[in-house]
């Protein structure tokens, strides 16, 4: 896979790219939809999050979801293949490691707790999985198309060498499970397709707030700069590539 060298152009697609972000209105979300109403080969953005933006601009479908809520995702499935037909992108924006103070990542398994790694599992692997199960039959089968969901380095295996942080450690490497997964049986039909997780390092967020104090100089990232990185990986994706996690800088991080 090589990253590609032009921000925003997405020229690896067919022209008219017909794209979803799920979790539009996030930071990162957010940037993705401005990201590829600017880009020339994007025709349209269907922006799904839970209170539908009608202020985006010309290119934007505004739709409301609820993660929670499977019927919400089937429904703005159905209205999307309804007004815009076959997809050649879906972006899956969504998770969540804090909330307030009912939610926080633990720093011991003596702060393990069931209902906050419930609702840790629920956003973090259970929704992006009910996203896949709505959307990938929608992706375009006769060109390259890319169903995308934002994980984290945290969530390999392989590279874990801190600890702590137990549920939402746990919920990203379970996601990744699923992104392998659904690129081995989206293949069998579907042999342009493409499956992959997304790290999109430590970013300017709500998601990071409470912890960029320890983050090095010149490592936390602007929403647009993780935009512009991850549309530049995803644009040099090819099958061969499916099934795996990259980071932002187009380089796989071992499950």
């Amino acid at each position: 896979m090589t990253v590609a060298s032009l921000t925003g152009e997405l020229s690896s697609f067919d022209a008219g790219i017909r794209s979803v972000v799920m979790g539009a209105s996030g930071g990162i979300g957010s940037a993705f939809v401005g990201q590829l109403q600017a880009s020339p080969h994007v025709d349209v953005v269907a922006a799904c999050s839970r209170q539908k933006n009608d202020t985006l601009g010309p290119k934007a479908l505004p739709l409301s979801f609820n993660l929670d809520d499977e019927e919400t995702i089937a429904r703005a499935a159905k209205d999307i293949a309804d007004r815009v037909g076959k997809l050649d992108l879906v972006i899956v924006a969504t998770g969540v490691l804090h909330q307030d103070d009912v939610l926080l990542p633990e720093k011991t398994w003596r702060s393990l707790d069931a209902t906050a790694m419930e609702r840790v599992f629920r956003i973090n692997t259970i929704g992006p999985a009910l996203i896949a199960k709505h959307f990938l039959p929608l992706l375009a089968r006769d060109r390259k198309s890319v169903f995308a969901a934002l994980s984290a380095r945290v969530g390999s295996i392989g590279d874990n060498q801190l600890g702590g942080w137990h549920a939402y450690r746990a919920s990203k490497a379970a996601l990744n499970m699923l992104i392998r997964n659904f690129a081995i049986e989206l293949e069998r039909r579907h042999p342009q397709g493409i499956v992959v997780g997304l790290h999109p390092g430590t970013t300017d967020t709500a998601l990071s707030k409470p912890f960029q104090s320890h983050v090095p100089k010149g490592k936390l990232f602007s929403p647009a700069f993780v935009a512009d990185r991850l549309l530049r990986v995803i644009d040099g994706l090819t099958p061969e590539d499916s099934g795996l996690v990259y980071d932002w800088d187009g380089k796989v991080i071992p499950f």
